[in-house]
Formats: C-alpha cells, structure tokens, sequence
C-alpha cells in the first residue's frame, strides 16, 4: 500500500514522526514557548479564512508556479531554515537539501544548523538560502556571507524576530540543552527508539558546526559554547543596510509582523518573511495569517511577500496567498516527514502539499497563482 494511501495528510505524517523520535527531539522540533498559545492561534487564523468555490467555470488546468525575486519556482513553497535539523534526524540538511534540489524549491540553511554552507554545496543545486544569525563582528559577519556565497547560496535571510533568546519553558522541562549533554534520562529515551539512536551513533551528536570556526582562541571555547556571545541576534536598521552592501544576492528579512516594519524594510530588502518564529520566540504575537492583508498594503501590490505559520496541507498555503502572500515557507512539516520516512518522507510531504494545491485549485476554479487569488480566477 502506497504512502499516499496510508499517510494522505500531514497530520498523519506527523503523528508517524512523533512515535519514531526521542521525545527530548519531538519536544524540540514541536514546542513553541511560554504556554503555547500562539501556535494554536496561528492555526485558528488560517480555519477562520474561507475561500469561495466558483461554479460552471469548467476544467481549469492549475499552473502551481510563482515567480519570486526574479527566479521561477513550479510550487509555491519551500523548505525554512531550522536550527539544529541534524537533531531531529542525522544529516537531515543535506536530505532536505536533496529533496528541495529535485522539487525546485528553496531550501533554507541556518546558521545554527548542524551542517555548515560548505558541506551543503553539492547538494543544494540553484536553491540555496541561507539564513543569518546576525554576527556582531564585522569580520565574522563578511567570513559567513562570503562561504555562503562560494557554497552557492544566492538569498539571504536575516532573521529579525530573536532579539533576545526565549525561554521555551517545554524544553527546560524535557532536559533539551545546548550543547547536548546527554544525561541518562537522555539515553534511555533514545535507547527506545533504536533507528533514531543507531542513525545518531554513526553520525556523531549534531554540534553548530557553521559556528566552530569561529570559537574564541582565548579561553579554548567552542563556536557552539559562544554562541550568544558570536551572535548579535538583536540587528538594527543600520545593521541591515550594511548588509544591503555587503550582500550582492536577494536579501530577506523574516520574523516581520508590523506593517510600518515592512513598509521601510520594502525600500532596502528585496522581500519581506512574514513569521511568528512557529511561535517559539513570543507567545503573544499575532497569527501571521492576520497581519499578511495589513503588510501587503504597506509594502504595495507587487513587493514579495513570504508568509509562515501552522500550515497543515494545501488549502493552508492558498488561505496564506489569499490574504497576500507571494510564497509560503514551511519548517516543521518536511522534518515530520524526514523522521517518519526518511527522503522519501520529505518527497511525500511536497506530494501531499501539491496534490492538495492541484485539487483546491480546481475547486476554486483558478488557474494561476497570485497573491490575493481573486486576481487568477480562471
């Protein structure tokens, strides 16, 4: 019986990945932060968003593909950037990174990934973003933008939502600590799920590798132990204008949830990343899906918008455009589908979004794919 039979919906993926993982590793891919209530929310945002079914329009023949930024993508989504993905899975960055290659979709690489860009490079074909942690070094900041660059990652994201790191309370409380220590209670969750466990032993525990480089020669300390003091997580305006000049390729700045934000970021950025972080930085922000209408107003018709946030399947994706998104991104729902099946967990996740597309899209009577929707109408 074929996956798409016996998984036809994130959710049952999801639920797969959940019984297949230590719960130290679900609870850090799953958990937001505070008490948990912006990713339902977020999830309630997109319910609340009905879209109208056209009637007697025919057999429309949904053309799924978007043009962003000046490259053509045939899905309307892609693969966002997850610190720490080797976590969840060993070498999940470059299964991610095949799977995106071969969909054509972009894959986003952190900073704080356990794979670094160079390793990365002969896996991600033409569709390399890389996400910044902003260095508060100048040195250090030019050192990772140019191996970005020769790795061949041609977009850069500067994520502006972690000014400060969270608590995510749900993480204390399951032991999850950075670096890894693993403890016994540690041990005996992973020596109950044996393919996790093994895949992990031959690997090695996943560090912050990109960062290594970049420990502090005077006190011996790893990259990953410095890590709040390598990273300026808090980025200005001024810091993102440098960035404009020291960065030849498409520049995003994600975790944007103020039209006025947006607004001034449009005159120096070539997009704006719509997100509340998969609610794992502040409990009490918006749902992304109910600032997009207000954003995409002050950045204007035709600025590229990507928006985030509790997508589930398809009609989740056409809910976020309807409301004025150009592209969705999504984080957790390929890493359910790397740990409930491997690589071709990740190529059932892109089908089951697609197959969804395909089907709302006739529904709906569209043919093409614009933010707002009503403007493709078939």
């Amino acid at each position: 019986m074929s996956l798409d039979h016996r998984f036809p919906a994130l959710d049952d993926i999801r639920r797969r990945a959940r019984r297949r993982l230590p719960r130290f590793v679900w609870e850090y891919l799953d958990s937001g932060t505070g008490d948990e209530t912006a990713m339902p929310r977020a999830m309630a945002a997109l319910d609340a968003i009905t879209l109208v079914p056209r009637a007697l329009g025919g057999a429309p023949k949904p053309d799924l593909s978007v043009r962003m930024m000046g490259r053509d993508y045939p899905l309307p989504f892609g693969f966002a950037p997850v610190g720490m993905s080797g976590l969840v899975w060993p070498d999940a960055e470059v299964t991610l990174a095949r799977s995106a290659a071969r969909h054509h979709i972009p894959f986003g690489l952190s900073t704080v990934a356990a794979q670094t860009p160079e390793h990365l490079a002969p896996h991600i074909g033409d569709q390399g973003w890389f996400q910044l942690y902003a260095p508060g070094q100048p040195e250090i900041r030019r050192d990772m933008l140019a191996r970005a660059r020769d790795s061949g990652f041609h977009t850069l994201i500067l994520t502006a939502d972690v000014p400060v790191p969270s608590r995510r309370e749900r993480l204390h409380r399951a032991g999850v600590t950075n670096p890894m220590r693993m403890t016994p209670r540690i041990l005996a969750q992973a020596a109950m799920h044996p393919a996790w466990a093994l895949a992990t032993l031959r690997s090695g525990i996943p560090t912050l590798k990109t960062l290594e480089k970049y420990g502090d020669t005077r006190t011996s300390r790893s990259g990953t132990e410095h890590i709040g003091y390598q990273l300026r997580t808090a980025p200005d305006w001024a810091y993102l204008e440098t960035l404009r000049r020291e960065w030849d390729g498409a520049l995003v700045v994600k975790g944007v949830l103020h039209p006025g934000d947006a607004a001034r970021i449009s005159k120096i950025a070539d997009a704006v990343w719509v997100s509340g972080h998969g609610g794992r930085q502040f409990d009490a922000g918006p749902a992304p899906a109910t600032v997009l209408p207000a954003i995409r107003a002050a950045v204007g018709p035709s600025f590229p918008v990507i928006a985030d946030g509790a997508v589930r399947a398809g009609t989740d994706i056409l809910r976020l455009m309807a409301m004025g998104a150009d592209f969705v991104m999504l984080g957790r729902a390929p890493h359910w589908g790397l740990a409930a099946f491997g690589a071709a967990g990740v190529d059932h996740v892109v089908h089951v979004l697609r197959a969804g597309l395909i089907a709302d899209m006739g529904q709906l009577g569209l043919g093409r794919l614009v933010a707002g929707l009503d403007q493709t109408a078939g």
